[in-house]
């Protein structure tokens, strides 16, 4: 699981619009609230879960609460059969 949450934080800290490298990305902020993403890298972090975990995201998964933090989004690929 570690190896999957860091890699989900790579993606994320790699494809922030705005990161102050000086921050910690924790494991439960929720980067919506924080500002930190936008929709459009919403498209891009599903994107990068379907292929980084081998999963297909439905159009009944697309709730941001699978998607906000970085716990929320390593229950939701092991969910899917990751």
């Amino acid at each position: 699981m570690m190896e999957m949450k860091e890699r989900i934080r790579s993606f994320i800290q790699e494809n922030l619009l705005t990161f102050d490298d000086s921050l910690t990305l924790e494991d439960d902020v929720n980067i919506f609230e924080e500002g930190f993403v936008d929709s459009s890298f919403a498209m891009q972090l599903i994107t990068f879960v379907e292929d980084a975990f081998h999963i297909e995201v439905t159009d009944d998964d697309l709730d941001l609460v699978n998607f906000s933090t970085i716990n929320r989004l390593v229950a939701f690929v092991n969910r899917k059969g990751a």
